[in-house]
């Protein structure tokens, strides 16, 4: 993805990088029935999507909405770790609106 510049929150810019990505997504599944042969297509369909997205510069908020787009789909745990980094969740109210979300779709 040469040439992928993200935009921080803060308007930082600094080039994709893959493995970076790769090290948030293995964080999130720490200690979860997860292979790292799933972990790596995980992040290859995130890579993908972006270059789908054919831009030159993609929000880091872009980025971090596509990985929990798909550790939704991977794991609840993993995804609500991802989550509450990513999301900086600022009490235990805005985590448990978040968990209450998931279960109310496993309830459907």
């Amino acid at each position: 993805m040469a040439g992928l510049i993200v935009v921080k929150k803060d308007g930082k810019r600094e080039p994709f990088d893959r493995n970076k990505l790769r090290l948030g997504v293995i964080k999130a599944c720490e200690k979860r029935p997860i292979s790292i042969e799933r972990i790596d297509a995980l992040v290859s369909e995130i890579e993908a999507e972006i270059m789908n997205l054919e831009k030159t510069e993609i929000k880091s908020s872009t980025v971090g909405e596509l990985v929990m787009k798909k550790l939704k789909k991977v794991d609840k745990v993993a995804y609500i770790r991802f989550a509450s980094v990513y999301r900086d969740f600022a009490d235990l109210t805005s985590f448990k609106k978040e968990v209450e979300k998931l279960l109310e779709k496993k309830g459907k």
